[in-house]
């Protein structure tokens, strides 16, 4: 079994490598489109969010669920600052960020971050967030990265979660820390939170759906981190995956019989190249569960 951090190296290599070679053989409009185009074309999809015992008043408000920003060298300011602008316009009741704020390469990118969230939209009864991989810096081990990118979001107004519970008009926040950083245990937070009705769960990195801690949880787990492979052939999956779990791709993936994924596309990436797979900001419409 290859650890997950050794995975994670392995498959982000793989993505460049396979991205840059099929690219390098694609006509160069193709190659054009993938750079120039795709990377900011982004999808503002709208599904469906039944929650098991949601409170009346909030069937059919809305939740924008933002992830993998990247603020850093690769993502463009502005793209950044329009996405934001577009979001808020939707006046959306809820926002909730899962993670990978930032890609770290020093104190400029903690800089940038703190000026882009100044724009950041914000929900009207509430806006949520954790971190991910990447908002732990190098090796996803400093500390003292994640803990600034939790104070530059505070001090922005979300409320970050870090395997920690929040409640907003009724509906309930499990934030759980990321899976490849120091800081993964969430089945305390579980065991305690995951029984109450009206309950989101927020989890950047989807394999850890696979873990045995969540308990009596059932209902809904949003999460990023795959970027939807950003890369992959029409009619297929994409080829490389920074997951072990294949299946968890994008979009809704039934987990088991309690528990569904959603993932997020994202709105950022690691390199600048998407093909046949857009950014994606889901605002969702939540509603009563059967």
């Amino acid at each position: 079994t290859v650890a997950p951090l050794a995975t994670s190296m392995l498959t982000r290599r793989q993505l460049i490598t396979w991205g840059v070679s099929a690219l390098a053989a694609a006509p160069p409009g193709a190659l054009l489109y993938a750079w120039l185009v795709e990377p900011h074309w982004l999808d503002i999809t709208s599904p469906e969010l039944p929650i098991r015992g949601l409170p009346p008043d909030l069937a059919g408000r809305t939740l924008a669920h933002l992830s993998d920003l990247h603020i850093g060298p690769k993502v463009s300011d502005d793209y950044i600052d329009r996405t934001f602008a577009r979001i808020a316009q939707l006046q959306p009741d809820f926002v909730v960020c899962t993670g990978d704020w930032i890609t770290y390469r020093g104190r400029a990118q903690l800089e940038r971050l703190e000026r882009r969230l100044a724009g950041m939209p914000r929900g009207g009864l509430g806006t949520v967030g954790i971190l991910g991989n990447h908002d732990y810096g190098r090796g996803w081990r400093m500390e003292n990265v994640a803990q600034q990118v939790t104070s530059i979001a505070t001090r922005a107004g979300v409320t970050m979660l870090r395997n920690q519970a929040a409640t907003f008009a009724g509906l309930q926040f499990l934030g759980l820390e990321d899976l490849w950083g120091p800081n993964f245990g969430p089945g305390g937070l579980l065991e305690r939170h995951g029984g109450a009705a009206a309950t989101l769960v927020l989890c950047h990195n989807p394999d850890a759906a696979d873990r045995p801690v969540w308990g009596a949880y059932q209902g809904w787990i949003l999460a990023g981190h795959t970027h939807g492979g950003q890369c992959k052939p029409p009619f297929l999956p994409p080829p490389v995956l920074p997951v072990q779990n294949r299946r968890y791709t994008a979009g809704a993936i039934r987990v088991d019989e309690r528990r569904t994924l959603y993932i997020s596309r994202g709105v950022g990436h690691l390199r600048r190249v998407r093909f046949n797979v857009r950014p994606e900001v889901p605002v969702f419409r939540l509603r009563r569960s059967e």
